[in-house]
């Protein structure tokens, strides 16, 4: 019935079908797509689409499955509210998310923002992959508003994968279960299944599933590399922006699903088993995956987020080398030119994150060793300010995001290919005298331009800001290149001048293209690799 109804649709608009009126089925607030009709919401010149479900909810037996094909509906869906967001605890319980979105394993959910306005001709579509450590996150936090994009002629889309246990687990009962595969990281096979959801549903929105851009921060950076360096992401998307997502290692370097990796750390697997084992579940391989699947979701999250995601280091595995979704590590697929050969945008912000245990100089150089030290104390500590524990927050963040970001565009420079690094130094006016610098995910709110959701004041520059670095987004999204208008020109990466594009602290009439002030730094952390 349902597939007689949308031929019976798309041939004449005579009658409606599922009880819908002629009206409703031609408004442009309705939209079919493959799975049924769902009707969306118009506000301030922008239609959206929210919590479209992609895939049928996880649970039960699909909990730790590949996302499989969601039940088609015959009636019109409401679209007008945001989805569960994927189970997690969260770790700020202050933050301010819109009502509904409680965490749920009922979670996989599309949402799409277009502008409302007569489709001409077809649009460039941009999917949103957000952050939180593969732990936290949802589609749904306000800063994540697509409204923005879409007024400047971008189809936008956001969507949620699961996180935490439930996204990346490992346990010899699943290898059993399905020797075949995919196993382990069920987030990131969220994130390719939504890419295949916008090739084939897309261009019911006016959007071009021939023009697809990907990109994320943190987490959701990561995953664009992992998109950009897995065989099956192959086509699903055209150009790409990986922001503070790092481009060399895993979360945890080395980590693999079945073998133990680099130093004897523990597989996915043997990861699964010790979790298992902190809830009293052993036994033989397929009872324990039953036991496992029968626990209530809040003992699967067991406490687990950004805050404690390092205690919890021995029964999270986090992603793996899976062998079939993630075949090796970045780098080493970057370095052999096996990455999906597109437009990258990537880079870092100046006061990035890192992870490190040091809090003197001493101990934050030591990596470089004697014979580097000089060199590197000269690059971290150039005023000599005997500051150990800002050193090493250097230190650390270099390591973990601003080198990976250089070391991919080297890579995709050396490729003759297109790519286009930044490093978002800029602080709102507000909270200026109070940072030292632009941290992890400080440039989201002005990508987005949803300043009023991170800042209780918001200055005239702080918006001239968001307005240069969205316009730049933008014009990649639609061209493969963010230059375009009066803009300062953004050049591509070469090796051979190491330019990137500084948005700076002292304000947007100041951002311009540089060599790369911190070079030195650079040069120390890539000879550690």
């Amino acid at each position: 019935m349902y597939r007689f109804c949308l031929s019976l649709f798309a041939a004449s608009l005579l009658a409606g079908c599922g009880g819908q009126p002629v009206d409703a089925l031609v408004n442009n607030k309705l939209v079919r797509i493959d799975s049924g009709a769902v009707e969306g919401a118009a506000a301030n010149g922008v239609l959206s689409f929210k919590g479209i479900p992609y895939a049928t909810p996880p649970v039960g037996p699909l909990r730790w499955r590949a996302p499989q094909p969601v039940a088609p509906w015959s009636t019109t869906r409401s679209a007008q509210n945001f989805g569960h967001s994927c189970m997690q605890l969260a770790y700020n319980p202050a933050a301010v998310v819109p009502a509904g979105t409680e965490p749920n394993e009922d979670c996989l959910v599309m949402n799409v923002w277009r502008p409302d306005q007569p489709v001409t001709k077809k649009m460039p579509v941009m999917v949103w992959i957000y952050g939180g450590g593969m732990v936290n996150g949802s589609s749904s936090e306000p800063t994540y508003d697509g409204s923005q994009f879409a007024k400047q002629g971008v189809l936008f889309v956001s969507f949620n994968y699961r996180v935490g246990r439930f996204g990346f687990f490992a346990h010899p009962g699943l290898s059993q279960e399905n020797p075949g595969g995919p196993l382990g990281n069920y987030g990131f096979m969220d994130q390719l299944a939504a890419l295949q959801w916008v090739q084939r549903n897309i261009a019911s929105f006016g959007g071009d599933p021939g023009d697809v851009t990907v990109f994320g921060e943190s987490a959701g950076g990561f995953g664009v590399h992992v998109l950009m360096t897995s065989p099956l992401a192959k086509g699903l998307f055209h150009k790409a922006i990986a922001q503070s997502g790092g481009g060399r290692t895993g979360f945890v370097p080395g980590r693999r699903l079945r073998e133990r990796g680099p130093g004897g750390l523990p597989s996915g697997e043997e990861v699964g088993v010790t979790f298992a084992a902190t809830l009293g579940i052993g036994g033989d391989a397929a009872s324990a995956l039953a036991a496992l699947r029968a626990q209530p979701a809040d003992k699967i999250v067991a406490g687990l987020n950004m805050i404690t995601l390092l205690r919890d280091a021995n029964t999270f595995s986090n992603s793996m080398i899976d062998g079939q979704l993630i075949v090796d590590e970045p780098q080493q697929i970057y370095n052999t030119g096996r990455q999906q050969k597109v437009p990258l945008i990537v880079g870092a912000t100046d006061l990035d994150l890192g992870f490190t245990d040091a809090t003197t100089i001493d101990q934050a150089l030591a990596p470089f060793g004697p014979a580097k030290r000089q060199a590197a104390l000269a690059a971290y500590d150039p005023l000599g300010s005997g500051d150990g524990l800002a050193v090493a927050a250097r230190v650390a963040s270099d390591r973990l995001m601003v080198e990976p970001a250089r070391f991919t565009a080297k890579a995709i420079a050396a490729q003759s290919l297109p790519v286009y690094e930044y490093r978002f130094a800029y602080v709102a006016d507000a909270l200026r005298s109070k940072r030292a610098g632009a941290a992890h995910a400080s440039e989201l709110a002005y990508v987005f331009d949803t300043l009023g959701a991170s800042y209780p004041a918001i200055s005239a520059q702080d918006q001239q800001m968001a307005k240069q670095i969205q316009d730049y987004w933008v014009s990649f999204v639609k061209t493969g290149n963010p230059n375009g208008g009066d803009r300062p020109q953004w050049p591509a990466y070469e090796v051979r001048s190491d330019r990137l594009f500084d948005f700076s602290a002292a304000g947007p009439t100041k951002s311009a293209a540089v060599a790369d002030p911190w070079k030195a730094r650079m040069d120390l952390v890539e000879q550690l690799y």
